[in-house]
């Protein structure tokens, strides 16, 4: 049972580096178009303030993917250890899992704020709901 809730960790982990991979394959050639000279005493968003958006995208989604994604993983892998992986659990976590997809595809391809807002709030709430039962089981006297 435990196991079940892993899956979702391991695709949100697989998903993060199908970003990664997304990111260099646009960065690189967008980066030799601009002729970036790679400068190590310029800031990131100088050396890179040169590349099209629509390339920028990729790499900010990523780096969102390292962000609150963190959060799930702990509360998953909290989850896992106490042997919680019922059917609504697993459920909420693949729902997380499948909301931060969309929030990637929206940001990297139309970037739409409003759209991208709402999933990110969506998923916010479900990982919310996930902390709130790992809490039941760890706090429960």
């Amino acid at each position: 049972m435990a196991h079940s809730i892993l899956q979702p960790v391991i695709a949100l982990v697989l998903w993060s580096m199908v970003m990664w991979a997304w990111l260099y394959a646009t960065r690189v050639p967008a980066m030799i178009r601009a002729r970036t000279k790679l400068d190590p005493t310029l800031p990131r968003d100088v050396m890179l303030g040169g590349l099209p958006p629509r390339v920028r995208w990729k790499a900010d989604n990523y780096n969102h993917l390292m962000e609150q994604p963190t959060l799930f993983y702990a509360t998953a892998l909290t989850l896992a250890l106490l042997d919680q992986g019922d059917v609504l659990t697993v459920g909420l976590a693949w729902a997380y899992v499948g909301l931060r997809v969309a929030h990637s595809l929206i940001q990297a391809l139309v970037n739409v704020i409003i759209v991208r807002f709402s999933v990110f709030m969506m998923a916010s709430v479900v990982l919310v709901v996930l902390a709130l039962r790992a809490a039941m089981v760890v706090f429960q006297a």
